[in-house]
Formats: structure tokens, sequence, C-alpha cells
């Protein structure tokens, strides 16, 4: 039997809310029509700023009765932690994704549980993309003064990726409350007189200011603590978008620094590497010498500096970054649970004990007191170029013909500059001595990896020992 086209369909809601952020709007809407068994397919979102709804949708603007004795709606905190994020997106399909949620929620109560559903993961990314577009409003507004007839006024121009806003306006009225502040953007203002805040109307790039004076002391500041050592162009695009720039002072000068950055670099380094006198005659002569160096503020803390250890005339070289708790402590290298892990793997590698000489980069114990525990802290370029003297003259005694480094730091007290572990190793890179410098992780880090990581690293690790054990045979 065919059934009858006549038959009603059944009855449709467009739902309007007052705001593209309207979470209590959507969230009463929601309970409505959960409470009065509506679908997610029979309900159109729409709001003032999301206007690409489907002209041929079908619904009214009223809201549906709930049904008799119709159970409250359930829905745990995860979701109303999440859909407040989730609104703030500029998806036009964010109330849909998360009514339809909430709808399933009646059913799989645990559902946010399951990281692996299309609806839960969809929610995550947007919620994290909030997040992220939040956090670098809070980064890369700049004010901008304008004098007027009642004194400073300070203009700022962002542009959000999402509607966030008025979700970021708590943070600017505590951050600059003595501050009378505007900020403009393509999807709302906000206006602080320093008692109340209000909201207007979206604005264009034209009515904010393009420049001040402070702006040429800003862009001087900015160069200055500029450190050419620890750039790291991707990271910092990263962290920084191009998108951002144009509302940036001092973003006209970084093309023109990171052009700069290598040369620098260079020139920090040889200023680290300032003469310390005559070069000791003899490794005894630079234990005893490190022992009273004071050049930098590592020197000064209290700790005792710790020599390499060794063959005179060893093949091998390893460098570490600096020695640890154990290692300061016993006055040798190595001697921790990092150390542990190196020899072991050097001698499933083949490397004899008699082969290396261990050393560090830098020969004192940098560290953070926290109670009575010592926390590591990793050396400043400018610590390890200032150490590099000390090194230097330790290769030269000792004349390895193959070099191993372990870690970023130590890959720069050999190398002059900062590179990417990661992107370095297992390739031979040969030093002004005419010896070969291998580069490769330090057994610190295989250390700090959670369980499931760590083995895929450590067999890494292997392998490049394995390397460097084949090059000492055959050279």
């Amino acid at each position: 039997m065919t059934p009858s086209r006549d038959l009603p369909l059944a009855e449709a809601f467009r739902i309007s809310l007052a705001a593209p952020d309207d979470f209590d709007g959507w969230r009463d809407a929601a309970r409505r029509m959960i409470c009065a068994d509506v679908s997610p397919d029979r309900v159109t979102w729409e709001s003032p700023a999301d206007q690409s709804a489907d002209l041929f949708s079908r619904g009214n603007g009223r809201l549906p009765s709930p049904l008799v004795d119709a159970p409250q709606p359930r829905a745990s905190r995860d979701f109303l932690q999440l859909a407040q994020s989730v609104i703030l997106h500029s998806d036009t399909e964010r109330f849909s994704l998360l009514y339809r949620t909430l709808w399933r929620l009646q059913s799989l109560p645990r559902l946010m549980e399951d990281k692996a559903d299309s609806d839960v993961r969809r929610m995550e990314d947007f919620a994290r993309q909030v997040r992220r577009d939040i956090h670098k409003m809070r980064a890369f507004v700049r004010f901008r003064i304008l004098e007027s007839g009642t004194g400073e006024h300070y203009v700022a121009w962002f542009e959000p990726e999402h509607h966030i806003l008025r979700a970021n306006a708590g943070f600017f009225t505590r951050r600059f409350t003595a501050m009378r502040w505007s900020i403009l953007t393509p999807r709302g203002t906000l206006h602080w007189d320093g008692e109340a805040l209000q909201e207007g109307p979206p604005a264009t790039r034209a009515d904010a200011p393009s420049g001040d004076p402070v702006e040429a002391l800003w862009r001087g500041y900015f160069a200055s603590i500029f450190n050419p050592a620890r750039l790291k162009v991707g990271a910092m695009l990263k962290e920084m978008p191009r998108k951002y720039w144009k509302n940036m002072p001092e973003a006209a000068l970084i093309p023109d620094l990171i052009a700069g950055a290598q040369a620098r670099e260079a020139q920090m380094v040889k200023a680290g590497e300032q003469s310390f006198g005559e070069r000791p005659p003899n490794l005894d002569a630079i234990g005893a010498a490190i022992q009273a160096c004071r050049r930098c503020e590592i020197g000064c803390n209290g700790t005792r500096a710790v020599m390499g250890e060794g063959p005179v005339a060893g093949p091998l070289m390893i460098v570490g970054e600096q020695p640890g708790d154990t290692e300061e402590a016993q006055g040798r290298p190595f001697v921790g649970p990092a150390g542990q892990l190196l020899r072991t793997h050097l001698e499933t590698a083949g490397i004899a004990d008699n082969q290396a000489y261990v050393t560090n980069a830098v020969k004192h114990f940098k560290f953070v007191a926290q109670g009575k525990r010592r926390l590591h802290q990793t050396p400043t370029a400018r610590e390890i170029d200032m150490c590099r003297w000390w090194l230097e003259s330790e290769r030269m005694l000792v004349q390895p013909r193959l070099v191993l480094a372990l870690g970023a730091s130590a890959a720069r007290s050999l190398l002059g500059k900062t590179v990417s572990v990661q992107k370095v190793r297992g390739q031979p890179h040969v030093l002004d001595d005419g010896s070969e410098l291998w580069i490769t992780t330090h057994p610190s880090y295989l250390l700090r990896l959670p369980e499931q990581s760590r083995a895929a690293e450590e067999v890494k690790f292997a392998n490049d020992l394995r390397t460097v054990a084949t090059r000492l045979s055959e050279l």
C-alpha cells in the first residue's frame, strides 16, 4: 500500500538567538526542545552574526510546549563546560552540533567519554580553536594612544577568528583597569572608561589609529631583547602567525632581525669566548682552574665544578650538557641515572670505557631549589658560550678523532650555534680541528619521556651510538 502524500510533516522550528555567543539563550531553548522530544533534524538555529542559514529551511520562531511528565534533560558537566567554548566558534553549525550532542546524551549519558565519537571530537576541536584565539587576542592586542580633551585614550584593533570578544572582556578590564581604552574588531567593540564596560557595533581598520609616538620606544625595546641564539623561526611563526603582524609595531623589525640573527649570534659567541689567559697545559690544570671560575652566574652558585674524565688521547670524546645533582655531589661526570643509561647503551654498541673521554659543555650544576631537592635548569646560550673555552681546552689535549654531542646544549658548545638535534642527528659534521662531530639526544631526555614513546626514542639513540661505534672502527 502506497503511503499518502498528504501525511503532515513533523513540525519544524527555527530558533533565533540574541547573539552569536548567546549560550544562555541556546541552553534555554535546547532544554525546552528536549522536553518536547524535538529531534535535531527538526531544528534550525541562527544568530545575528550567522546569516548563512538555509533559505529553504522550514520552521517557525516559537518554542514547543514540553511533553507532560517529560524528564529533565540530562547534560554532563564535561558537556556544559565544553559547550561554553564551542558556542564561541565561528562555524554556523556549532548550535546544531551542540543540540545534536545534547540529544544523544539523553540515551548515551557517557557519550562525552567516547573520544572517538565524531561529534565529541568536533566539539573538542572547536573548543581548542576558540581557546587559541582567546590566547592570541590577549597576546597580540596592541593599544595606541589617542590624545583628547578628556585625557589619554588607548585604542586597539584586532581581528578575532571567532566570537571571543565578550569572553575576553573580563581579562582586559582586570589587566588595564586604570586605563581608558577601546578594542575595535570586525565582530564588535568594547569600551572601558575606568568604571564601566560598554559594547559597540563592529568597526573597520580605518576606525583605529595607525601609530603613536610610543611605538618607536617599543620597537627599540623589542630589538634590544631579541635573542638570535634562541631563534626558532618555525616555532615563532606557529606562536605568532604572520596575520597578526600588521597590528604589532614591533613586527616590522622581525624580517631584518631574522636575517641578521646568524651574524649577531656569532658576535655573542665571540663575546663569550673572551680569553681566560693561557691555555692550561694539562687536564689536571683545567680541573683546578674550573673550580675557581666565576665568569658566569652558574660558577657563582656555590656548587663544585665537575671535570671530564677518561683516557688522554682517546679516540672519542662524549660531551653532555652539565653535571647533575649526583655528579656534583660525587665530583664525576655521568654517574647519575642518565649516565648509567648512557654507559649501558655504550656497552651494547661496543664502545668500551677506555675509548671515551666524557665531559660536559658547562662545568657547574645549574639548578633551582625546591625544598631539599635541586632541580636541573637548562643553561643559557651565553653560559654555554662562556664555558666553551674550557671545553676547547679539553679537546686540544685529548685530540679525539670523533666527538659525540648529547643534546642541543652540547651541540652548541661545539658548533657555536644552536641547532635542532632531531634535524642534524645521524650525520657527520667536521669541526675546525678536523675531528668528526655526531649529535644525538641526551639520555636524560629519554628518562623524561612517557613509557609509550620512550622505547622508540631509545631505538634511535641506540642506532646513533652504533653508527659512532662503526665510525670509530673505520678511522
